[in-house]
């Protein structure tokens, strides 16, 4: 008598990483769409515009099997499942590589198009860059919505208010650069990458338009919470450290080729973020970064929170605050503006201490043209805390 084997099922192999070196467009769409619906390999999308030696540490550490179709000889494939890797800016260190499943990008994506009641075919204006999350799921959002997004390689305001578009995607300093026209063209304009000062949703909305303002990151796929309220299937809770957790079918896979990285942000089935909040009602407010928390004379001070008040002065149209090195306190507090008639920094700290207190109030002033930032949006607050001149 015959007897059979039973064999343990073999597991999938690789999956191909392709690094495309591209501008927005149709072609990169066409990538991300193959990746999404597995007629492709994963994709890690990264600028042209990324400076040579960036480019360079950016594939030595996520290790593509190809780039731009050329085999690397030390490349490594992904998951079956993953469809797509995210580089970090890798301004502080080895760039990450966030590796998102198609699940969980078409997850995030439908979650967004539901709570905005988005209809099929009304279409998403991609005017940020494809290789951050924000840019990448105007991508997706597309595919989902059966239309081919309106990509722009850059940023023109003339050409964002004549795009035709339906929605879009912005950061603040965009938006602000939009104030002076109508901005009921669009049905929807999407905030995120850093915190919206007050005035300037005020101001925004005072022009015809409907913003939402949203919360997340590379590891949930991009925004996961809209005005406060997490999308469909988002779970969030506060650790007793104050870290925001999130947890629902949007969140990434892991980080490439780091376990060590991916197990000490997992929570049980949730990702630990970087950021600190609180929950009331069922609403979330970011209170800041846990790692932008300056350490001034032994107190505590959440940068984010000061920023936002120094950002309520009048003749202050935008502010970041930073903690540069001190050597009586440790790290004195920097309030970072953009203003054409700036207030002293006398006045800017009485100003502050009536809502904040008095250790938290600037110790420095710095005046600048605009805020700099990085590629995706957000405000370059590791250049910002080396280099700046003391206003007198």
């Amino acid at each position: 008598m015959m007897t059979g084997s039973v064999h343990p099922e073999r597991p999938s192999p690789p999956r191909e990483l392709h690094a495309v070196v591209l501008p927005p467009g149709p072609e990169l769409f066409s990538a991300v769409a193959a990746a999404l619906d597995g007629r492709g390999p994963a994709v890690l999308p990264l600028s042209p515009d990324l400076p040579a030696r960036a480019l360079r540490a950016t594939l030595a550490a996520l290790r593509p099997s190809h780039v731009n179709g050329v085999r690397q000889e030390h490349g490594v494939g992904v998951s079956p499942e993953v469809a797509v890797v995210i580089a970090t800016s890798g301004t502080t260190g080895t760039p990450k590589g966030v590796e998102l499943s198609a699940a969980a990008l078409r997850a995030s994506a439908s979650a967004s198009l539901r709570r905005l009641d988005a209809r099929p075919g009304e279409r998403w204006l991609c005017c940020l860059p494809p290789s951050h999350v924000s840019g990448l799921q105007v991508l997706v959002r597309s595919l989902l919505s059966e239309t081919e997004p309106i990509v722009h390689d850059g940023f023109s305001p003339e050409a964002v208010l004549t795009s035709g578009a339906e929605h879009v995607s912005l950061v603040p300093t965009q938006l602000r650069r939009l104030l002076s026209a109508d901005l009921s063209v669009f049905r929807t304009i999407l905030l995120g990458g850093a915190a919206a000062p007050p005035d300037l949703l005020v101001a925004a909305r005072a022009a015809g338009a409907r913003v939402i303002t949203t919360y997340g990151m590379s590891e949930t796929c991009g925004g996961c919470v809209y005005d406060g309220e997490p999308l469909h299937d988002v779970d969030l809770k506060i650790g007793d450290d104050g870290r925001i957790r999130i947890s629902g079918p949007m969140l990434f896979s892991g980080y490439r080729l780091r376990p060590d990285l991916t197990a000490a942000v997992r929570d049980g089935g949730r990702f630990r973020t970087s950021d600190l909040g609180t929950l009331a009602g069922g609403r979330l407010r970011v209170l800041g970064r846990a790692d932008d928390v300056v350490n001034t004379g032994g107190e505590k001070v959440v940068a984010a929170a000061v920023a936002a008040v120094v950002a309520e002065h009048p003749a202050i149209i935008d502010a970041v605050v930073v903690g540069r090195p001190d050597p009586e306190w440790g790290e004195r507090v920097v309030a970072v503006v953009v203003s054409a008639t700036p207030p002293s920094l006398a006045e800017l700290r009485a100003f502050a201490k009536e809502r904040l207190p008095a250790y938290a109030a600037p110790a420095e002033l710095v005046v600048l043209p605009e805020i700099p930032l990085l590629p995706n949006g957000k405000p370059d607050l590791a250049g910002l805390r080396y280099g700046l001149q003391r206003e007198p």
